[in-house]
C-alpha cells in the first residue's frame, strides 16, 4: 500500500525541512539491500571519491536512472514515491540516487551544504526537489551521521564553492546559521529514511569508529520544475512506480543468481 504522512507530518517537514520515519524498510529488506550492495562488484568498481578539506575522503557511486536491481526498485517503490510526491505536491521523477560507502575507521565527512547548491546550475527553477536518505547501516553520531540545522531550508539557497573536492556553503553564512537554527544529529537505525529539502544545510563527520555507514540516497525533481537546459541530472522522465514487495523480490533474484 502506498505510504502516505498525515497532516501533522507534512507540517512538520515544511517547518523544519525534514522528517525521519521508522522502519520504513523491514528487516528482511534492508538485509537483502545491504547484501547486494556490499557484494556489488559492479556498484564497487564504478563508485569515486572526494576529499573533504579535513584530510579524509567521501567514496560513493552514483547513478541518474533507475534500474530492475533492488537501488532501482527502493527508488521506485510507492512507499517512497507516493511520500515524496506528496512533500513535493507534484508528481516526482527520478533525479539521480547513490549509495555514499562511508567505510569504518576511514570514511570521510562532508561539508555543509545544500544540495540545491548543486543543483541550482543544472537549470531547475526552483528548490522543490526532496532527497530520500535510507540507513543501510546504523547512522551514529560515532560513525559520521547526517547532521541537519533544522528550518534552515527557509534561508533559500546560499552561495556554494569548493571544500576540498566537494562543494560547501558560504561559510560566513553557515557560521551564523549554526548560530540560529538548532542542529540535530539524525541517528537512525537500517530501514529508516530521512525525508529532506533540496535546500535544508546538512554535513556528517568523516567516520573514525570501527562500524561501516551505508546509506542509500534517492533523489525527487517535481515535474513542473523540469530543468530547462541539460545539466549532470536528467530532466523529467516518467517514472514506472512498483509495488512495495517488488524490493525484496529484486533481493532476492540479486542473491540467488549470484550465490
Amino acid at each position: 500500500m502506498p505510504r502516505q504522512f498525515n497532516d501533522e507530518t507534512v507540517a512538520e517537514y515544511r517547518q523544519h525541512g525534514f522528517v525521519v520515519v521508522p522502519q520504513l524498510f523491514d528487516v528482511e529488506e534492508i538485509d537483502l539491500l545491504r547484501r547486494c550492495a556490499k557484494e556489488d562488484q559492479a556498484l564497487d568498481a564504478q563508485s569515486f571519491d572526494r576529499a573533504d578539506g579535513e584530510g579524509g575522503r567521501v567514496r560513493l557511486s552514483l547513478w541518474n536512472y533507475p534500474s530492475d536491481e533492488i537501488y532501482g526498485m527502493i527508488a521506485r517503490c510507492r512507499r517512497v514515491v507516493d511520500a515524496a510526491e506528496q512533500l513535493l505536491e507534484d508528481e516526482a521523477y527520478h533525479y539521480h540516487s547513490k549509495m555514499i560507502m562511508k567505510q569504518a575507521r576511514t570514511g570521510g565527512a562532508w561539508a555543509w551544504h545544500q544540495d540545491y547548491g548543486y543543483w541550482y546550475n543544472n537549470g531547475v527553477l526552483t528548490p522543490n526537489l526532496c532527497s530520500v536518505f535510507i540507513a543501510v547501516d546504523p547512522a551514529t553520531r560515532e560513525n559520521g551521521c547526517m547532521q541537519v540545522l533544522a528550518g534552515s531550508h527557509h534561508m533559500g539557497r546560499v552561495n556554494h564553492g569548493k571544500v576540498g573536492e566537494q562543494t560547501g556553503a558560504d561559510p560566513e553564512r553557515v557560521a551564523v546559521a549554526c548560530e540560529r537554527y538548532e542542529l540535530k544529529y539524525v541517528e537512525m537505525a537500517p530501514g529508516d529514511a530521512l525525508f529532506f529539502h533540496s535546500n535544508l544545510l546538512h554535513r556528517s563527520d568523516q567516520n573514525h569508529s570501527d562500524h561501516d555507514r551505508w546509506a542509500l540516497i534517492c533523489c525527487y525533481n517535481a515535474r513542473s520544475n523540469d530543468p530547462y537546459k541539460e545539466g549532470e541530472h536528467p530532466g523529467y522522465n516518467p517514472l514506472e512506480k512498483v509495488d512495495d514487495d517488488a524490493v525484496r523480490a529484486a533481493g532476492r533474484r540479486r542473491l540467488g543468481s549470484t550465490s
